[in-house]
């Protein structure tokens, strides 16, 4: 791809900001002929298949990934109507194979509920079986008709990772949701991503669940992005697709199920919240590059300088980082340019000067500079790393609580909801909620808050003067 000097827009325009971040730092290519589906770039694909590696080692301490079918055939796709009703017009539905019509169309998977639970129902006949926790990361297609958006607002999601849990009590699934809910939020402090968690009202949970607990993060314009969901099923998939077990009684009893999903929105969410007017902030854990090496070639020592810095890739790489030597025949200022655009959290420079003092010269994505013995460099490189972890996890914090407001009248929540989330009491009532909506042009994001920047009480409803709980108002993505 031909490099672009110019210069960025302000992320204060985050939107366009956003746009020209993902194709200038190469991490997705929205020129593919179909709306709504694009191309990863290999760099884009670099932080994509290091994030969802730390989703997989996540996953993996308690889960079994599996594979199911990309295609769902509308017999069993149809069987549950509650759930059905709520992706209706979201199918996109396979009626030939060639040219000769299908006898029964084939649904490619918005979701995986439908293609999983008949073999479940299979799978399962003692309560030894249970419980039941598998996972997978696929692709699903959704016929999205509002404004698509990559990584945001897709009609092909590339990256979803949906588990699929059984258990033999109602309990035990709630109990498997907290689950889900750690695991995620560890997730995401890795990403160094700082989130709230809240339980969506009614109206909003899953279709066919009994609730739904959303993990959230506050964008830079101020919306929210819904980056996972955990759902409490109850026995309504086990009674449909008839997924039942034998007890220690030797009775026949139906199962109780969760499931809960990640998308490539959380590659949304780490390019959002870390990045800056240079172009991508990433840190070190989903770097495709997490260091590179920048030769400062002067005079005649060429050569030398050239086998200094191949010495130290070579030791850094046996170390276990991912780094990259850059000895492209190009200005210095130039290759700063195009590794701060892709958001690589350290540079290495090294020259003569460094070579005869023995160091080298390590600067963050951030700016900050540290001179490093080489006899050290390892556990110097390791250290910094680490700090401007750290650094990225507090910026990204303090961000996020900078953009929280409490909202105690319908006036307040309609001037915090334009650059952030207003935190409002609300009685429970949809409506309440709808006036609330109307009032601020926003939405109910939902109550049962949990997050250590917010502080939840109980007070008169800002709608209706009842009593209500804290809750959250924003607008979304």
């Amino acid at each position: 791809m031909e490099e672009d000097t110019g210069a960025l827009p302000r992320k204060s325009d985050f939107s366009q900001w956003y746009n020209e971040v993902l194709w200038r730092a190469e991490i997705m290519d929205v020129r593919y002929p179909v709306k709504g589906l694009y191309v990863w770039y290999p760099h884009g694909f670099g932080i994509r298949k290091r994030t969802y590696g730390i989703l997989r080692d996540l996953m993996d301490r308690d889960h079994a990934e599996t594979m199911f079918p990309l295609l769902i055939p509308k017999t069993d796709f149809m069987k549950e109507a509650e759930h059905i009703k709520g992706f209706e017009d979201e199918v996109y539905w396979v009626t030939h194979g060639g040219t000769s019509e299908l006898d029964v169309p084939l649904a490619l998977r918005p979701t995986s509920e439908t293609a999983i639970y008949p073999m479940y129902s299979l799978w399962i006949r003692s309560h030894t079986d249970l419980p039941l926790k598998l996972y997978q990361i696929v692709n699903t297609f959704r016929y999205e008709t509002k404004h698509t958006r990559p990584l945001i607002r897709l009609r092909e999601i590339t990256s979803f990772k949906e588990a699929h849990t059984v258990h033999a009590t109602w309990e035990e699934a709630a109990a498997q949701v907290e689950v889900a809910l750690g695991l995620y939020k560890e997730f995401y402090d890795r990403l160094r991503v700082p989130v709230i968690v809240s339980r969506r009202p009614d109206w909003d949970k899953f279709p066919g669940a009994d609730y739904t607990i959303a993990v959230d993060t506050i964008m830079p314009d101020g919306k929210t992005l819904q980056i996972g969901t955990a759902h409490m099923l109850g026995d309504h998939f086990s009674r449909t697709y008839d997924i039942t077990y034998e007890d220690a009684n030797g009775e026949r009893q139906h199962a109780y199920q969760t499931c809960y999903g990640i998308s490539e929105r959380s590659i949304a969410a780490v390019i959002s919240v870390h990045g800056d007017d240079k172009g991508l902030v990433l840190p070190p854990e989903v770097a495709p590059i997490e260091a590179v090496i920048v030769p400062i070639i002067v005079g005649k020592r060429r050569d030398e300088v050239l086998s200094a810095a191949a010495a130290l890739e070579e030791e850094l790489r046996n170390a276990g980082f991912v780094v990259k030597l850059d000895d492209r025949d190009m200005r210095p200022g130039a290759k700063y340019y195009h590794w701060e655009m892709r958001g690589v959290p350290l540079r290495i420079e090294i020259g003569p000067r460094d070579i005869d003092a023995n160091t080298v010269v390590a600067v963050t994505r951030s700016g900050r500079k540290t001179t490093l013995d080489r006899r050290g460099v390892v556990e110097g490189v390791s250290s910094v790393l680490a700090q401007f972890g750290e650094e990225l996890s507090q910026a990204a914090r303090q961000a996020m609580a900078d953009r929280i407001a409490m909202a105690g009248t319908l006036e307040e929540a309609a001037g915090a909801v334009k650059t952030g989330v207003a935190v409002v009491h609300w009685c429970g009532s949809q409506e309440c909620a709808e006036k609330i909506e109307a009032a601020v042009d926003a939405s109910i994001l939902g109550s049962e808050i949990r997050s250590d920047l917010i502080s939840v009480s109980d007070g008169p409803c800002i709608a209706c003067g009842g009593n209500g709980t804290s809750t959250l108002v924003a607008r979304t993505y």
